[in-house]
């Protein structure tokens, strides 16, 4: 069953430099890994609750698969600089089961 990351930033970008590190970091990450970016840097329309500064929607094959990408150690040393530019909310959420 899919399953999807969702990567929320709630405050404005304080750190860039940090930021711009993780973008370079970061897509060295997925090798090895099966994930397809569904949603990235598009405007966001929010019309319940509080506007998020950006998101980022991620699908992966199986929860099995999302949890090894985000854990493993490549994703880790990329987060640190993710974690230091901005503050966010990221979350595993299974697909639909019907």
């Amino acid at each position: 069953m899919a399953a999807y990351m969702l990567f929320i930033r709630e405050d404005p970008i304080h750190d860039p430099a940090a930021i711009e590190e993780y973008n370079r970091r970061s897509p060295n990450t997925v090798e090895g890994h099966a994930m397809k970016p569904l949603a990235y840097g598009g405007s966001v329309e929010t019309v319940e609750g509080e506007a998020p500064e950006a998101v980022v929607l991620v699908e992966f094959p199986t929860m099995e698969e999302a949890r090894n990408w985000y854990f493993s150690p490549a994703y880790q040393a990329a987060r640190e600089y993710r974690l230091k530019g901005a503050g966010y909310r990221v979350m595993f959420l299974e697909g639909f089961q019907g």
